[in-house]
């Protein structure tokens, strides 16, 4: 043990959490180091399922037709379109997100399909009337 700073974290040149290399060597451009410190921060961002409470209910349409809407889940606590897709698979039907609304719609009477379906991801589900 000759050096000063042996075996400590100031032995160790600091290295780009992007690429993994030693920060003299690292070869990320800004833009990359941004993408990847924004994917960072809405990943912090995220809330786990068991703490979210997700409102489901059915809403009459023109025509006749019937839409189930799951409200309650915030887009920048989910990945939406994710959920999204696992909720479309379930019911075998389509659907829609509106990040603005912070709801999913999905296309028909499926209360109990994404009901169920949340509640397997670790959702708490509330339905309203």
């Amino acid at each position: 043990m000759t050096r000063l700073f042996a075996g400590t974290p100031f032995d160790i040149p600091p290295q780009c959490e992007d690429c993994g290399k030693p920060e003299t060597e690292c070869v990320c451009t800004p833009e990359e180091k941004a993408q990847a410190e924004a994917k960072r921060q809405r990943e912090a961002d995220r809330l786990p399922p068991e703490k979210q409470t997700a409102r489901i209910s059915v809403q009459k349409r023109k025509g006749g037709r019937k839409a189930t809407v799951v409200e309650g889940l915030t887009a920048k606590a989910n990945d939406l379109p994710e959920l999204l897709t696992k909720l479309q698979a379930a019911c075998g039907s389509g659907g829609t997100v509106k990040p603005k609304q912070d709801l999913i719609e999905i296309q028909g009477d499926h209360a109990a399909t994404v009901g169920s379906t949340l509640t397997g991801l670790g959702f708490k589900v509330k339905p309203t009337r």
